[in-house]
């Protein structure tokens, strides 16, 4: 199993490390696989400091993890996106990022985002307001990339849905597959699906 090596000087501080490692055991475990003993022996961190920096405990540490997640998803697609860039173009290279992402893990790391979504239950209001929060930015985004691009409104909103289903399910595919395949041919036709022209 890949784990969070925090042994360097420049290790980052606790709260920081509660939440990267929780977002490391959301990737290779899920969050009901997440058991708090080995989060806190992974982020050496002490039972006490848990509940200091998230009251709420590990459902709180799981909504920051989340929080975190669209954060970094969001500042990569604004660095592939860029303000004049071809949206395929960009598309391809963050999706391409994922497949090394999971190809480079030995297919154990997938998608935080996806494990709490697809464990959550209508009880966890918090984790999929979070979710659903993030997601929507994440689709804002594209979205707005595309209408640069020449897309109507309503078109652009409709084409980011779609990408974000085809990243989400490409990665939950290849990593159950232990093969880029599914991803890669699910963003084939994506992109191929965004050189065609708007129809009139």
């Amino acid at each position: 199993m890949i784990t969070p090596d925090y042994s360097t000087e420049a290790a980052p501080q606790t709260r920081e490390r509660l939440i990267q490692t929780m977002i490391h055991l959301l990737q290779t475990r899920g969050l009901h696989g997440a058991g708090l003993s080995e989060l806190l022996a992974l982020a050496q961190a002490p039972k006490g400091v848990l509940y200091h920096h998230f009251p709420g405990g590990k459902t709180a540490l799981a909504v920051a993890a989340v929080e975190a997640t669209i954060s970094w998803s969001c500042n990569k697609l604004d660095e592939y996106l860029g303000s004049g860039n071809d949206v395929g173009q960009a598309l391809g290279s963050w999706i391409e990022r994922a497949q090394r992402g999971l190809h480079g893990s030995g297919f154990e790391r997938g998608c935080p985002l996806a494990a709490v979504a697809l464990e959550s239950t209508a009880a966890d209001t918090e984790l999929r307001a979070a979710l659903a929060a993030g997601f929507q930015a994440i689709r804002a985004r594209l979205a707005q990339a595309l209408e640069r691009n020449g897309r109507t409104p309503a078109a652009a909103q409709g084409l980011a849905a779609l990408i974000v289903a085809t990243y989400e399910g490409g990665l939950l595919q290849a990593r159950v597959a232990n093969d880029t395949a599914p991803m890669a041919q699910a963003t084939a036709a994506l992109l191929a699906l965004l050189k065609e022209k708007e129809p009139k």
